[in-house]
């Protein structure tokens, strides 16, 4: 009889929903195993530059951009989610140990461009798949669940390397040959998704485009764009715990703790928008970014700057949980993969706008400057999402 109310707790949960959860857990091992060491490997291993670690950053960050938005439109003009998916964790699997196998950085490119591919096609339709894998007013905890195992795979995947180089005394070379493993695996947990078939009612409008989509929904990606506008690359507070003293092991655990409080935050955020309406949460997740930022440009204390690191791990959990969901809720059913994939494009292309404006402010003016820069447009994005977006919106097509 005790067992009755958590039975009834997790009614909502189906096996696709858990499935896709742990397909990011292990396709987001695969990828955080190579964040310590893929610089280094660049820089010490195969002579690249400065530039050239930035020329691949940059190729890589548009390629998936790019290739997002291109799958999310894809995907619903053939009304296909998981096929595309899976050809997406396929291309990113194997594209690491084509990294390790590099003897120049330009094979990096290669691989690299290769994996953001891959990563940028199956998003959009996996979140897709994620939105009608359960009812419509249990979207939210669907997402929460996902974003717990992505972020999870986050803090794992630097521990796995650094318990493979320090413990083990691997090869770098060796990582990414092994990095495969978990890419294959989330190839695996997608491949037993079972995948919702559309209604036929919502076939009959497969020549939608663009402008179909309601006017809510462009409100909240301008919304979502006004306040990326000052999100930059986390690289900036990498490169900030690490100007203020800390060692590189050190800044590594930092940012796997980054990635722990991200994940603990994901599911929680996500029922609770179910509950009390994402505009709400999504607020809560804003004020968060604008302390944290402002604490960056404030404090150089090593303790401190861990602290904040952890509240915005606790932001990232939220926003990447909570946006998404409501971004699906925008969307028309036969649209959703487009709606989804246009909303995670549009953060990228801004961010890298962002993350270009930060590095000026970083060079020319101080560290401090990107991060107040980022706090104004967290204020401005706030404001914004309370004026434009309804605190409850209920889901424009129901499961």
């Amino acid at each position: 009889m005790l067992e009755a109310p958590a039975e009834r707790r997790f009614a909502w949960l189906s096996k696709s929903t858990v499935l896709l959860a742990c397909s990011s857990l292990f396709a987001d091992i695969s990828t955080e195993m190579l964040y310590p060491i893929l610089p280094v490997f660049l820089t010490q291993t195969l002579g690249a530059s400065g530039s050239d670690v930035g020329l691949i950053d940059g190729i890589a960050q548009a390629t998936q951009n790019f290739a997002q938005g291109l799958s999310g439109w894809l995907s619903d003009r053939l009304q296909k989610r998981k096929s595309i998916a899976l050809i997406g964790y396929l291309l990113a699997a194997i594209s690491k140990p084509l990294i390790g196998l590099s003897t120049v950085w330009q094979g990096v490119l290669g691989a690299r461009f290769l994996d953001r591919i891959g990563t940028g096609t199956r998003s959009a339709p996996r979140d897709a798949l994620v939105a009608s894998s359960v009812d419509a007013q249990h979207r939210g905890k669907a997402f929460g669940l996902e974003s717990f195992g992505d972020n999870l795979g986050a803090f794992l995947g630097p521990l796995l390397t650094v318990f493979l180089l320090a413990f083990l005394q691997f090869e770098m070379r060796f990582v990414f040959f092994l990095a495969i493993v978990p890419g294959l695996l989330a190839f695996l947990m997608a491949a037993l998704v079972v995948e919702r078939p559309v209604r036929v009612a919502a076939k009959s409008t497969l020549d939608a485009g663009l402008w179909h989509f309601p006017k809510a929904y462009w409100k909240y990606l301008f919304v979502t764009a006004l306040f990326t506008l000052g999100c930059s690359s986390n690289s900036f507070i990498i490169l900030q715990t690490q100007s203020v003293g800390a060692s590189i092991r050190t800044t590594i655990l930092i940012y796997a703790t980054f990635n722990l409080a991200a994940a603990l935050a994901s599911y929680p955020a996500g029922h609770f928008s179910d509950q009390w309406g994402r505009r709400n949460i999504l607020l809560l997740a804003l004020a968060i970014f604008c302390v944290a930022y402002l604490g960056f440009a404030l404090t150089t204390n090593i303790a401190l700057i861990a602290l904040l690191f952890t509240c915005y791990g606790a932001y990232q959990g939220i926003f990447r949980a909570v946006g998404k969901a409501l971004a699906s809720d925008f969307a028309p059913e036969h649209l959703r993969a487009s709606g989804i994939g246009w909303y995670n494009a549009t953060i990228g292309l801004v961010q890298l706008a962002a993350s270009i404006v930060a590095g000026l402010l970083w060079d020319r003016i101080g560290h401090a400057a990107v991060f107040f820069y980022g706090a104004t447009f967290a204020m401005v994005g706030g404001i914004a999402l309370a004026a434009m977006i309804p605190s409850r919106t209920g889901s424009v097509s129901r499961n």
